[in-house]
């Protein structure tokens, strides 16, 4: 995926997160929708805020102690006919940045010497990370700066939306609160990326007992300029991600979807991608993975 258009997904992805501060914010909670009538606008108690914070700052937290398999298939036109291409790889959390290991569209590591000479790499540089030097610092001041950005991002989304509650659904044991999602005419944009969340629409589910995110969806409203305006997404592009409970008390994303058509210059493009996440399984910080890349590489055939 280009760098631009890997970008705007990225902001796409900000605002799955930024759901859990926008639905439970004082500022943004909308009128609730009872038997049909419009009720007086909900607001959120204090300790409301914080659990559903809470939660989603534990989730971010968990995915840098837990591997997974990631499976992207990219569909190059919107129709079902064109041609798939699939890519696969094993996420693995690495301290400073997240190591993503090609594997097989069977989610299988690929030739042996290709996947050992992988897992050396990582194995290096989960011994580097993991010492505490200045380079390692610089290493992890540029990742905090990063999350910084992104949660200041979603801290000016506190007025960029008004939810609505229109009932509940079940997915299996689970009880979904649901809520629509429109933009706040009040809401003044900032920044370039801020300016997305005035041009969205979509739809959000909670669950009710532990107030995780489980299913969000939105699509395009406007036409929106990215890149210096040297592309553009064009009005109905659709995005949507769904989260499930895989480990006790432990939520991640399962599934999301990205369906996009623009122009990048004076050409057309499309993108349309679908993620699923499984295999989630916890090798913790740099410290203690570091002993699990060197037994699995202890086991396979030497070079």
């Amino acid at each position: 995926m280009p760098l631009w258009s890997r970008s705007f997904s990225t902001t796409f992805s900000i605002l799955l997160a930024a759901c859990l501060v926008l639905l439970i914010s004082n500022h943004s909670m909308g009128q609730e929708v009872v038997n049909g009538n419009v009720s007086s606008p909900t607001t959120a108690g204090t300790s409301a805020f914080a659990r559903v914070i809470a939660n989603q700052k534990i989730m971010e937290s968990n995915l840098d102690l837990y591997e997974r398999i990631q499976k992207v298939e990219i569909r190059k036109l919107s129709n079902e006919a064109s041609a798939v291409e699939t890519k696969v790889w094993r996420v693995f959390p690495s301290g400073a940045a997240t190591t993503k290991i090609p594997l097989s569209p069977q989610s299988e590591p690929l030739s042996s010497p290709s996947y050992r000479s992988e897992l050396e790499k990582l194995a290096k540089y989960l011994t580097w990370v993991a010492q505490d030097g200045a380079a390692q610092r610089e290493a992890y001041a540029k990742l905090e700066h990063k999350r910084k950005e992104r949660n200041d991002l979603i801290a000016s989304t506190q007025e960029a939306f008004l939810f609505t509650r229109v009932g509940t659904e079940q997915r299996g044991d689970q009880v979904l609160v649901k809520y629509s999602m429109r933009p706040n005419p009040a809401f003044k944009p900032t920044t370039r990326n801020a300016i997305i969340f005035s041009k969205v629409r979509g739809v959000v589910w909670i669950e009710e007992h532990s107030g995780e995110l489980a299913k969000i969806e939105g699509s395009v409203t406007e036409d929106i300029s990215i890149a210096m305006f040297l592309a553009k997404v064009y009005k109905g592009s659709h995005f949507m991600q769904e989260r499930y409970e895989f480990f006790p008390g432990i939520w991640f994303p399962s599934y999301e979807q990205f369906d996009f058509d623009g122009r990048k210059f004076l050409l057309p493009f499309s993108i349309h991608e679908r993620t699923l996440y499984s295999a989630y399984k916890r090798v913790g910080p740099p410290s203690e993975s570091i002993a699990q890349v060197r037994a699995e590489l202890d086991k396979l055939p030497s070079k």
